[in-house]
C-alpha cells in the first residue's frame, strides 16, 4: 500500500524544492516569453529565500508523494495581518488531482497558525488555471472580471482567513499602489483597464 501524500515545511533552498523551481521557470518562460519585458524566470529570483521562512513571517511547503515533491507553494509577509501567496505549483505529471487546491488550503491554515487574518496574491494573464483555482477557493478578484486577461495584466486576489480579515480595503489599496508602480516601471506592457 502506498504511503499517503505528506505536507512538509522546508526552506525555499531545500533540494526537494528544486523540481518546483525548474518547472515554474519553464512554465513562466513558455507562457509569457517577453510579455513583461524581462525573462519570466526573473520572477523566481525576485525575493530572497528567507522571505519564505517562518522567522521572517513566511512559509514554504511541499506536498510529497513517496518522497518526491508533486506540488508546493509559499507565502511571505505582506503586512502585519496579511500573507502574500507565491509559487503555487503542481507538477505537470500530477495535474488535475486537486493538488494546488490542497496546497492553498495548507498555506491558509499555516497563515492562520502564524496569526494572519487574510491572504493576498497575484497571478498573470496567461494562467487561467490559477485564476480558476482562486475563484474556486473563495478569493475576491481585485480586478474587473469583464476585461480580457491581458487587459488586466496583473490579476490580484484577496481573501479573509478569519472574521477579522474580512475587511480587504487595506489590501485593495496596497494592491492598487503596487500595480501602479509596476505598470509605471514597465511602460511597454499593454494595459486596457487595470482596476
Amino acid at each position: 500500500m502506498a504511503e499517503p501524500d505528506t505536507f512538509v515545511f522546508v526552506a525555499a533552498t531545500d533540494p526537494l524544492a528544486a523540481p518546483l523551481f525548474a518547472e515554474l521557470a519553464h512554465e513562466y518562460s513558455t507562457r509569457y516569453g517577453d510579455f513583461f519585458g524581462e525573462d519570466p524566470a526573473v520572477e523566481l529570483a525576485r525575493y530572497p529565500a528567507d522571505r519564505f521562512s517562518r522567522a521572517e513571517g513566511g512559509a514554504f511547503v511541499l506536498l510529497l508523494r513517496e518522497g518526491v515533491a508533486i506540488a508546493g507553494g509559499a507565502f511571505m509577509r505582506f503586512d502585519e495581518s496579511t500573507v502574500e501567496l507565491k509559487r503555487i505549483w503542481a507538477s505537470a505529471a500530477h495535474r488535475r488531482q486537486g493538488l494546488a487546491r490542497r496546497v492553498v488550503v495548507e498555506l491558509e491554515d499555516e497563515a492562520r497558525r502564524q496569526g494572519y487574518a487574510r491572504a493576498y496574491l497575484t497571478t498573470g494573464p496567461r494562467q487561467p488555471e490559477a485564476k480558476s483555482l482562486y475563484f474556486r477557493t473563495g478569493y475576491t478578484p481585485l480586478f474587473d472580471v469583464s476585461l480580457e486577461p491581458e487587459q488586466v495584466v496583473i490579476h490580484g486576489f484577496a481573501k479573509g482567513l478569519t472574521p477579522a480579515g474580512d475587511d480587504l480595503s487595506g489590501v485593495i489599496r496596497a494592491h492598487e499602489e503596487s500595480l501602479a508602480e509596476f505598470l509605471a516601471a514597465h511602460p511597454a506592457i499593454p494595459v486596457g483597464g487595470a482596476a
